[in-house]
């Protein structure tokens, strides 16, 4: 095998359409659009999901879903992550810093997942039913 010898597969390489290049080049004056019509113009297709003035699918089908404005500034810990870090008085302030919850968080929730051993205050931070238990039974306390 030659460097001059090396061809790419037949048919991986598609020839461009070269149009408006003569009446030989079967691709000449009105260059494969035919005549006249919607399709043979500039910019004459309908617009994608065009059904000819049926109501389109994406219309006749219900608006599904929604997404919370209020998720976005909200997050949550376990109790497990709440319980390794080495602070006695868990906020917002020491989450963050602890890299456990986003910088733009505004309101944290801790959710009992995992055990909890050691002796914590949450301030400023919202707790389910069970987590403010399990942190109470660990000789911490819940503070608003």
């Amino acid at each position: 095998m030659y460097l001059n010898t090396i061809q790419s597969a037949y048919g991986s390489r598609k020839v461009r359409k070269r149009v408006g290049r003569g009446i030989g080049s079967t691709l000449g004056k009105t260059c494969g659009r035919g005549h006249k019509g919607q399709k043979s113009r500039s910019g004459g297709l309908p617009k994608v999901g065009f059904e000819g003035g049926q109501m389109p699918l994406q219309r006749r089908l219900p608006k599904v879903g929604f997404t919370s404005r209020v998720k976005k500034y909200s997050s949550q810990v376990t109790l497990f992550e709440v319980g390794s870090l080495d602070v006695d008085v868990v906020d917002l302030k020491a989450l963050v810093d602890a890299n456990l919850v986003p910088a733009f968080a505004k309101t944290v929730k801790v959710i009992q997942s995992g055990e909890i051993s050691k002796s914590v205050t949450t301030k400023g931070l919202k707790v389910t039913a069970g987590a403010r238990s399990s942190i109470e039974a660990a000789g911490g306390k819940v503070e608003a």
